[in-house]
């Protein structure tokens, strides 16, 4: 294939448009951003339908809509279907950005010498996704298109993908497929390129628990009535005992332990404890006993506040013993603990563990089963040749710890395994402020991406 020229041509345009995608404020979280997420989607079906697809197309869900588009050159040939999503997290805390979370901007560092684009989303997908767009359209350029293609993107990946079950079962003959192509994920480092082979589902709740049927002055009533936050703070605290597992009863049953010989292979792994506390700014590391730092991140079951909040959080003070206390809760979970009954699990356990005096309330909000690909497959195969390739070493098979909940879907409804080629770096702050994504990093996924379809064509043929 010879497509660097093109490329490097058309670099310029490729980052410009880039940014006008990362300049829409897609939360998919917030309702208040509902035409915005709208926006996104009408502006990636327009950039399909200019990259070359022969159609392109945004479809309703219940939810936020999926932009569908495709490019069938024959059907005797493989199809290819490439996953996204267009929504992204919400930018709070908005103060700790160094530049507008929707106003993106491109900073230099010793770690991306290119310079790498800041803006919310900028990796966690839009950058990632647009790859595809650009790469699909330079073999269309270039008459170097190997295959067929169809392009999902999604609104909703943010939020738990709560429309795609339906959409799935809705246009399973329309996205019939023989492999299916995500970046969403990440490498090692730039210089370490890498497959993920795994991803932990999700269990994600909200507890509520109400005290008094108001907020009371801690003078008269301090000491005599349970103070809600208190009390939540005492429950989420007995959620871990001092090794470090989680105290749900029944919560490790179905957990997948991995052998001595596989938690060697991944000890291999390039991994640099030092500069892993470097980089967060942390003296030091805590987790389950008996595991690694990588892992902890990757391999085992974790359960993690996302937020806590209740009573008076104002300026100066203000002395209430508050009605009710809030906390989000996520649980990553691994093969094969099913998202549903870890969820029945937690409300059984965080119900009775409720001390008199308070009520319970917990909200599920979204899930997703953990997912592990195997490396022996054609999808994998083309994968690393075609990392191979452009990075002239041989990529690692890493566990990944993040969730994508439509990757397990895919297989159960479609009948299709997924591939995990990321190019994001753990260190690209994605959910959190000042997510960026570096130049060397968008590009070296375009470069590459063509050889996978490459690469898959013609394993396909000689399989």
């Amino acid at each position: 294939m010879n497509l660097n020229n093109y490329i490097e041509n058309h670099k310029e345009r490729f980052t410009n448009e880039l940014i006008e995608l990362l300049k829409i404020p897609s939360v998919s979280a917030d309702p208040a951003y509902k035409e915005a997420v709208l926006q996104a989607a009408t502006f990636t079906a327009e950039k399909l339908k200019e990259a070359g697809c022969d159609s392109s197309e945004v479809i309703a869900t219940k939810g936020y809509p999926v932009v569908y588009g495709e490019k069938i050159i024959d059907k005797n040939l493989p199809t290819i279907l490439v996953y996204g999503h267009y929504d992204v997290q919400p930018p709070d805390p908005i103060e700790l950005w160094e530049s507008g979370p929707f106003e993106p901007v491109i900073k230099k560092s010793a770690l991306h010498p290119e310079g790498a684009i800041y803006a919310r989303g900028a990796c966690d997908d839009k950058g990632q996704f647009y790859m595809h767009v650009k790469a699909f359209e330079a073999m269309v350029a270039e008459n170097e298109l190997p295959c067929n293609v169809k392009f999902m993107i999604e609104g909703e990946e943010e939020v738990g993908s709560d429309s795609l079950g339906e959409f799935l079962e809705t246009y399973k003959e329309r996205l019939s497929s023989d492999i299916i192509l995500i970046s969403d994920t990440g490498m090692i480092s730039r210089d370490i390129p890498s497959i993920q082979t795994g991803l932990r589902g999700l269990s994600y709740v909200e507890v509520e628990v109400t005290g008094p049927n108001r907020d009371l002055h801690s003078g008269v009533y301090g000491g005599a009535v349970v103070n809600p936050i208190n009390t939540l703070s005492k429950m989420i605290a007995s959620l871990h005992d001092d090794q470090g597992k989680i105290t749900i009863p029944g919560f490790y049953d179905k957990v997948i332990e991995l052998s001595a010989e596989e938690r060697s292979a991944m000890a291999e792994v390039p991994f640099d404890q030092e500069e892993y506390n470097q980089h967060l700014e942390i003296d030091g590391v805590n987790g389950e006993k008996g595991y690694s730092t990588t892992e902890r991140a990757s391999i085992r079951p974790t359960l993690d506040v996302n937020g806590i909040w209740g009573g008076y959080i104002g300026e100066g003070a203000k002395t209430v013993l508050p009605s009710k206390a809030y906390a989000k809760i996520s649980m990553r979970l691994v093969p094969d603990q099913d998202h549903h009954k870890i969820t029945r699990l937690f409300t059984e356990h965080f119900e009775a563990i409720a001390p008199v005096g308070v009520k319970v309330k917990v909200t599920p909000h979204h899930g997703g089963t953990p997912y592990v690909t195997p490396i022996d497959s054609i999808g994998y195969l083309a994968a690393e040749k075609a990392l191979e390739t452009t990075f002239q070493k041989k990529p690692v098979p890493q566990r990944g710890g993040g969730s994508i909940p439509i990757v397990a879907l895919f297989e159960s409804v479609l009948g299709v395994k997924s591939v995990l080629m990321g190019f994001g770096l753990d260190s690209d702050a994605i959910h959190s402020p000042n997510e960026h994504y570096g130049l060397f990093n968008y590009y070296k996924g375009i470069e590459t991406i063509p050889y996978f379809f490459k690469y898959y064509t013609e394993l396909s043929k000689e399989a």
